[in-house]
């Protein structure tokens, strides 16, 4: 099986590639996994995974020519979350409709692009099946990745959109819930509201199932969280319990929230705010039944493995 993969240099990309190299390594699959990495410029470890590493940018069109020649699978992982608008268009909408157009121009029969469920914009949002409300994103990211989803889907593509993704590189929720616990040190809004969430290894897994299994993957988008949310109060709470963030106890109602941030100013938007603080969570099970796969404990539960990694980041 040959698998072209994008952004596997990143955050979930990284953590992709590792289940396909073990599984091309030692896995059922031994043996029967070729793997073509793109990008600008691999670390050592991942040019070392790969079985052919093709230098392009999907903000050059031209550099993604023939990438997908004679490609089973095609994991769209990479993107741009820059807050430039023209970055974002370029990299984000005209780089994967670039790449979806090699990929139909080669015949490439199962597509899996990454999206994200930041698309939705602000809510709150409390158990909502895809398509249940019109997506709404605000920042240039959100709205290019939206709209990137569209050439993935006229290629016959499966969308995934993600919520919240835990584990070792994560960059920006666990930093973001730290900085916030500094401005409000309290459960915000009582610790009720209730998250979409993952951790990246379980996302890296589904991921992988997706690409290697024998059966056809349905087109069209999914959301590709775990299907129990986890509220404010559970995921704070193990946090504190790893000893990554401070430990915080006393609800405090959404009004006192708002005006304590407001008095602490910071590099969290109030928008940003709402999204960790407020209900954003999905009906993600299709996508689980559709791999055959368990999505396991939840993801609060899993984050263990991250915590050095969290205690270097939020020092």
């Amino acid at each position: 099986m040959r698998i072209v993969i994008t952004g596997a240099t990143g955050f979930i990309g990284s953590a992709v590639l590792k289940h396909l190299t073990a599984a091309r390594d030692t896995g059922p699959h031994h043996g029967g996994v070729h793997l073509t990495l793109l990008g600008r410029s691999p670390s050592p470890q991942v040019r070392a995974s790969a079985d052919v590493w093709r230098t392009a940018d999907l903000a050059v069109p031209d550099s993604l020519a023939l990438t997908c020649r004679h490609a089973d699978v095609l994991l769209h992982l990479g993107g741009t979350l820059s807050r430039d608008p023209e970055v974002c268009h370029t990299v984000n909408v005209a780089g994967t409709a670039a790449l979806m157009r090699e990929a139909q121009r080669a015949g490439t029969r199962r597509i899996i692009h990454l999206s994200t469920a930041a698309v939705y914009g602000p809510g709150p949002h409390r158990g909502l099946e895809v398509d249940e409300t019109t997506p709404d994103p605000v920042s240039p990211a959100s709205i290019s990745r939206l709209a990137a989803e569209q050439h993935a889907l006229a290629a016959g593509g499966t969308v995934l959109r993600p919520g919240l993704v835990l584990g070792e590189g994560d960059r920006w929720v666990v930093p973001a819930l730290a900085e916030l616990l500094d401005r409000v040190p309290a459960l915000w809004d009582g610790g009720r509201a209730q998250h979409s969430a993952i951790d990246v290894h379980s996302l890296a897994g589904l991921i992988a199932t997706l690409a290697l299994r024998d059966e056809p993957v349905p087109p069209g988008i999914f959301h590709a969280s775990h299907p129990q949310p986890v509220t404010t109060e559970q995921l704070l709470g193990s946090l504190a319990d790893l000893g990554v963030l401070r430990r915080v106890s006393e609800p405090w109602g959404w009004q006192r929230c708002l005006e304590a941030f407001r008095a602490s100013p910071g590099s969290i938007s109030e928008r940003q705010f709402h999204l960790l603080a407020q209900d954003h969570w999905y009906i993600s099970e299709a996508i689980w039944k559709s791999a055959a796969l368990s999505p396991g404990a939840a993801p609060h539960l899993r984050l263990a493995g991250a915590r050095d990694w969290y205690q270097n980041l939020t020092r």
